[in-house]
């Protein structure tokens, strides 16, 4: 049976979809206005380092909350607050609306200008927060309203749908709003959260999870109980370093993306924004082969491929510098990522227990994605540092290098530790022992 004949599954759908479409015209419009206040390298990359500290710094306890509330309200209460604050952020920017360059084009601002620079930085921080809890309530949400034999397609439809509004239709929408006033697609991103906001709050049912036995209430108990449980898995553990340092080596070079794009490949914000069309082109695709790619040629197969791949995509994004030929690289790194993304989160949703989903979601995702500010950090100073000693061109590029050699290390470690045959008995494990349903 087709996912979308559930309808609490679809409402899920719809709303990921709404909130995408807002993401995909503002990840036009926060580095395009990153670099309007700034052109400083380690001050762009902060911006990103903000977004992402979150992960590295909450995603822990948000899991023990996640574990504790009733998972669809706090998807409601995120969007509802991400919403407000990317009012503030629009309206910040409409009051310097005199201050900045003419939006849409690459601009050579002198200085920073510090009042809407700090405004930035701690939206993004604010936001950030606001992703951890939405994120990890959603995933956990997930498998309380679809069958665990239904989660790899429900999963990929999702992915899927993620990839084409916040690469294809949400970003040329972003550039074009941005090309009329730079607060125009903070005003679509809040639109876009109230919306989702509203679309979850209309799902039946109680999403809070049951513990099959009496716990501690202590924070830390509940906390200790979904470290333990992450870092025994046989699994688990590698792969949520081996994400950790994958998502690192991405960091360090889309911290200063925008910079690339402006300084290296000379795009203006509608090319800027088109490079995403590619990513989603090939998230449409990795949405309709991963599950089939997966069932023939084996997990552990296309996790390996995935590895490798990204490294030879990196180092030929950094080398190339071509936008026309980005595009398609782009493409392929798309599908590539939905493919790892598809099978490694429908193994946590089906493996992991229903009463631990939360916390052990959190602590996977601390390993996973709390390592990116670091990345953003690293970003920022292989700018500085090979730009000082050669030129700041190829200190944009050398960023891309280090992505690829980190990727190269990764392709090696994960043909050993990631095989078909460690995930299969994974997932045998726990259909032995099928975990408990949300109610």
């Amino acid at each position: 049976m087709s996912v979308f004949r559930n309808r609490r599954f679809l409402a899920l759908f719809s709303a990921t979809t709404v909130s995408a479409l807002g993401d995909g015209a503002s990840s036009v419009a926060y580095p395009w206005l990153a670099a309007a206040i700034t052109r400083n390298a380690l001050l762009v990359a902060m911006v990103a380092v903000a977004q992402q500290l979150p992960w590295l710094v909450f995603s822990l306890p948000a899991g023990v909350i996640i574990d504790r509330v009733d998972r669809r309200r706090v998807m409601v209460a995120m969007d509802t607050a991400r919403g407000l604050l990317t009012v503030v952020v629009g309206a910040a920017v409409l009051a310097e609306r005199h201050h900045l360059p003419a939006p849409g084009h690459t601009t050579a601002v002198v200085g920073t200008q510090w009042g809407l620079y700090a405004v930035l930085v701690v939206a993004t921080l604010l936001l950030g927060v606001g992703q951890v809890l939405r994120d990890n309530a959603g995933q956990t949400l997930l498998p309380a309203v679809v069958e665990r034999d239904d989660l790899e397609a429900a999963n990929a439809r999702t992915w899927s749908a993620q990839g084409v509004g916040q690469a294809f239709l949400g970003p040329p929408l972003g550039a074009a709003l941005l090309g009329v006033a730079y607060f125009l697609p903070f005003v679509f991103d809040a639109t876009s959260f109230f919306a989702a906001a509203g679309v979850v709050a209309t799902i039946p049912g109680i999403f809070t999870a049951r513990p099959r036995s009496q716990t501690t209430n202590a924070w830390h108990g509940d906390l200790r109980e979904g470290i333990s449980w992450l870092w025994q898995h046989d699994l688990l553990r590698p792969l949520a370093v081996i994400l950790g340092l994958m998502n690192l080596a991405s960091a360090v070079s889309m911290s200063t993306w925008v910079l690339f794009c402006q300084e290296v490949m000379h795009t203006r914000a509608v090319v800027f924004s088109l490079l995403g069309m590619g990513a989603a082109l090939g998230g449409v695709v990795g949405g309709q082969v991963s599950t089939r790619a997966s069932q023939r040629f084996g997990p552990g197969a296309c996790l390996a491929v995935v590895l490798g791949g990204e490294a030879v995509l990196s180092a030929a994004t950094g080398l190339v510098a071509r936008w026309p030929v980005v595009i398609v690289l782009f493409a392929v790194e798309a599908l590539l990522s939905l493919l790892w993304n598809v099978i490694t989160v429908s193994l946590r949703q089906a493996i992991i227990p229903a009463h631990l989903l939360g916390r052990v979601n959190s602590v996977y995702r601390f390993f996973a994605i709390g390592t990116t500010p670091i990345g953003a950090a690293i970003g920022g100073l292989v700018v500085l540092v090979v730009g000082h000693l050669d030129t700041r061109a190829n200190g944009l590029r050398a960023t891309w290098l280090v992505n690829a050699t980190i990727y190269g290390v990764l392709f090696v470690v994960g043909r050993r530790a990631l095989t078909t045959a460690r995930i299969s008995a994974a997932r045998q494990g726990a259909a032995s022992n099928p975990p408990e349903a949300d109610q």
